[in-house]
């Protein structure tokens, strides 16, 4: 992938520098707050590597993100290929992130998030991206919100990957931009 450049930030594939960082955000209490696992060295190391091939194959996935002024990796922002949902249809595509905290309440992710709207409908030709998260996860709602995302609660749905054993975090809401209304958000 080339990587592409924000006003603060540089997406880019996943380089070995960037495996503590990757880590951390796998393993943190706080960013992990709406997932049931949290990843060991040996899984963040295997899957940032599944990450860094994707992305080399597809030119897109959930790349790192890198702060220009700085060059720190700050975590993750981009499209991803929901195959793992078998209810959505082929070739959905949806938009994610996940930051370490202290990075949190800085638009990052909104700035971003935009870039990669742009490549999806722009340079993929996608005509929809989606989006979903935990019903509780506030912060994430609002940036898909920010950016002119719709929510579709009649496609609110219970998580096949989440265990019953962690009732909270199954019930997800689902939000869609179509490449039309991205377009009129942009004029």
């Amino acid at each position: 992938m080339k990587p592409m450049r924000t006003e603060r930030l540089i997406l880019r594939n996943w380089e070995d520098r960037d495996r503590e960082l990757f880590h951390r955000i796998n393993s943190d209490e706080q960013v992990m707050e709406f997932f049931p696992f949290r990843r060991d060295r040996a899984a963040a190391d295997g899957k940032m590597d599944e990450f860094r091939t994707w992305i080399a194959r597809d030119g897109y996935g959930f790349t790192a993100a890198e702060i220009v002024a700085t060059g720190e990796c700050i975590g993750f922002i981009g499209l991803f290929d929901t195959d793992h949902l078998p209810f959505l249809p082929a070739a959905t595509v949806e938009i994610g992130w996940r930051l370490a905290p202290e990075f949190w309440g800085t638009g990052y992710v909104t700035e971003a998030a935009e870039a990669w709207l742009a490549y999806g409908f722009e340079t993929l030709g996608l005509g929809e991206i989606i989006s979903f998260a935990v019903a509780d996860n506030r912060r994430s709602i609002a940036v898909m919100e920010r950016l002119g995302m719709t929510a579709d609660p009649s496609a609110d749905f219970d998580h096949p990957g989440i265990p019953d054993s962690h009732p909270a975090l199954k019930r997800h809401v689902f939000y869609r931009l179509t490449a039309k209304n991205w377009r009129k958000k942009r004029r």
